[in-house]
This record gives C-alpha cells, structure tokens and sequence, in this order.
C-alpha cells in the first residue's frame, strides 16, 4: 500500500508499482564488442572506439571522453593521472594476465 502512495506522489498513477520500481532501475549497459568496431582488439591498445563511446553515452546518459596520451589542459592531465591510478591497480590486483588493461595503459602512456 506505501508503494501505491508513492507511485501516485511521482505523477505515475496509471503506473502499478511493479512499474514503477522498473522506471527507477539503473540502465544496463549495452553489450560492445570487437567485430563490430565498438572495442579496440588488445593489439591496438584495448579501450573504446569513438562508435563504442558514442553507444555507451546514447545507452546510459553518460559523458566518456576519448584517451588523453598527451593531455593538453588540466582537466585531461588530471583525468590521465586518475586513469593511470584506477588501472594500475586493476592489473596489480589481477588474478589473470589483464591484457585488455595492460594494453590501455600502454596506450594512455602511463
């Protein structure tokens, strides 16, 4: 009964509650994959493609930005240091070779 009360305060009153907790339910995010040019093979340096970014940002609302190897203002020399930090220690942690981490690494130069 709380539930129904709190459908019918958002404005949803045609809604049940059963979809009404579906609308709040964070998004998944969308399946990205090598042969369709969203990811980068391991060779190439891993990561995302512009395709693939754009895809996740549609999906989920969110900002990716491309690589910063050689940042040119603050904000990308603060986002490649916090990058580098974030995997470094995902491939210190590891429990398996990382390649895909590895590889962005290299290609962010860290």
């Amino acid at each position: 009964m709380l539930m129904a009360s709190r459908v019918a305060q958002a404005g949803f009153s045609n809604l049940t509650a059963h979809s009404f907790l579906l609308l709040k339910m964070p998004k998944k995010n969308p399946s990205l994959s090598v042969g369709r040019g969203e990811k980068l093979p391991v060779s190439r340096g891993a990561g995302l493609t512009a395709k693939g970014r754009a895809k996740l940002n549609k999906a989920t609302g969110s900002n990716l930005k491309a690589p910063a190897p050689n940042p040119k203002t603050k904000a990308d020399a603060a986002r490649k240091k916090s990058f580098c930090a974030r995997m470094s220690g995902v491939v210190a942690n590891a429990k398996g070779p990382a390649e895909r981490a590895k590889a962005s690494l290299k290609r962010w130069k860290c």
